[in-house]
Formats: C-alpha cells, sequence, structure tokens
C-alpha cells in the first residue's frame, strides 16, 4: 500500500491530497529516509511524520483494507510517539495566549495613544 493511502486509511489526515502534499513536502520519513508519496508501506516499518507542530513516530501492524474507523486505528499501527512532544504543543499553546487573546486584533488608535504616552512619561 501507498504511504499517502496508509497515513489517510488510519485517520492522520483528512484527504488522501493532504497527506500526498505533506509527504512532498518532506513531512514524511519511512524507515528513516523521506519518503515520496508512492513509497510502498509494509508491516514492521516505521514512520516518523511532522504534523501540527509535533513529530509522531509509529509502527505499522498491518495493512488496512481501506480508511477505518478511529476506534479500529490502534489494530493498525503502533504509536511510539513520546509524551514530551504533546507537552511542547501545550506550552506553545500557552505562550501564544500570553501575547494577545485570540480575535483582539490590532491596537486602536486610542491603545496607540495610550501607549505613547506611557513610553513618554518613562523618559521623564
Amino acid at each position: 500500500m501507498r504511504i499517502d493511502k496508509y497515513l489517510w486509511c488510519v485517520r492522520y489526515y483528512k484527504t488522501r491530497s493532504t497527506a500526498t502534499q505533506a509527504c512532498k513536502k518532506g513531512q514524511v520519513k519511512l524507515n528513516g529516509a523521506v519518503a515520496k508519496p508512492s513509497r510502498e508501506v509494509y508491516p514492521t516499518d516505521e514512520i516518523e511524520l511532522r504534523k501540527d507542530q509535533i513529530s509522531y513516530k509509529l509502527t505499522v501492524n498491518d495493512l488496512p483494507p481501506n480508511r477505518v474507523g478511529a476506534k479500529l486505528v490502534n489494530i493498525y499501527r503502533t504509536d511510539t510517539t513520546p509524551k514530551e512532544a504533546f507537552a511542547a504543543k501545550d506550552l506553545l499553546k500557552f505562550s501564544k495566549d500570553y501575547y494577545r487573546k485570540k480575535g483582539t486584533g490590532r491596537p486602536t488608535k486610542k491603545d496607540r495613544r495610550d501607549i505613547d504616552s506611557f513610553y513618554e512619561d518613562d523618559e521623564e
């Protein structure tokens, strides 16, 4: 089975075309080497893929006949992604929230004047 089809079947990507694009961009490695979308996958192969700033590592257990339900995914792959990868994503999410709340947008003219007056008071 092709690697892009496999990643789609085990629900790492919503469509085959997004899985194909990820392979073309070099985000998918098969047994340590960058994999083209047409590369064949066999049981016991190890896949590394980078998605949403997380480096997933998985081992192929078996090849699914077609796209499988979310509850059946564990039959066809073993996820060996370290827990630290998910913790790093949580930290990144918190750091983004620190700088600006979602939806607040650009500063208004009043905000700009307040910032300028703050710096003017600081210089005196």
